[in-house]
């Protein structure tokens, strides 16, 4: 591409992810201050934002630096958490076909809020895909590691309570599901994720509930997909 092709596409991206940048720049900053309430300097929040960059697992590492070490322990839990990110993978294979060298930046960036927009997002044919998810993924990043070093290097200073600031997150991903509702002509895909969500959430738990409800939202949505198919060429 050329340099004004990047710059049409980096134009067509941003505002795409100003409500990402609200969200990640303040948790960023409490994860900042968390690890600097801690005890650790802000090289390490900085450098575990840039090569972890996974959100809640960054907070869940923060405490385990502090325990004994227990790599098989670690492992497991990371798992635990971030198990989602292979039914994203699964998801986003077409998707990443044809991208070039890209595509390892893409799996390595892949987060929640840059998975619901590449995967939903209807780019115009004057924007190339590829630069589209990659700068997506990349502005993304940018504003959780600037929110953590905001927060790691002014901490101390910052006087607010940052109890519940976690609720940011919840409701930009409120927002996205219903901007994605008015988007849909049918509405089943939404329904069987919400119902899958609630029954796997009253079964398992607050603490276990994700990886079962992504499992029955796979399966689910892999045996109309057929269905929906017949039903849109219909349409």
């Amino acid at each position: 591409m050329t340099f004004d092709e990047h710059i049409k596409t980096i134009k067509y991206v941003f505002p795409k992810t100003i409500p990402i940048m609200a969200g990640f720049t303040f948790i960023g900053l409490a994860y900042g201050i968390y690890m600097e309430s801690l005890g650790f300097g802000p090289a390490y929040a900085i450098l575990m934002s840039i090569f972890i960059f996974a959100g809640s697992m960054e907070f869940v590492a923060g405490s385990m630096l502090l325990g004994a070490f227990n790599p098989v322990s670690a492992f497991l839990l990371t798992l635990m958490i971030n198990a989602r990110h292979l039914f994203y993978g699964i998801a986003m294979l077409d998707k990443f076909k044809g991208v070039g060298k890209k595509k390892f930046y893409l799996i390595y960036g892949m987060c929640d809020e840059s998975f619901v927009i590449n995967s939903t997002a209807k780019v115009p044919t004057h924007i190339n895909t590829g630069w589209f998810m990659f700068y997506v993924t990349l502005f993304n990043q940018i504003y959780w590691v600037g929110g953590t070093t905001l927060g790691s290097l002014f901490g101390t200073a910052i006087p607010f309570n940052t109890e519940g600031i976690e609720f940011v997150m919840t409701a930009l991903f409120a927002v996205i599901f219903l901007d994605q509702w008015k988007k849909e002509r049918y509405h089943i895909s939404s329904i069987i994720g919400v119902g899958a969500s609630v029954l796997s959430l009253i079964v398992f738990g607050s603490e276990n509930f994700i990886l079962p409800a992504m499992i029955i939202i796979i399966i689910a949505l892999t045996s109309i997909r057929k269905m929906m198919s017949r039903r849109e060429v219909i349409s």
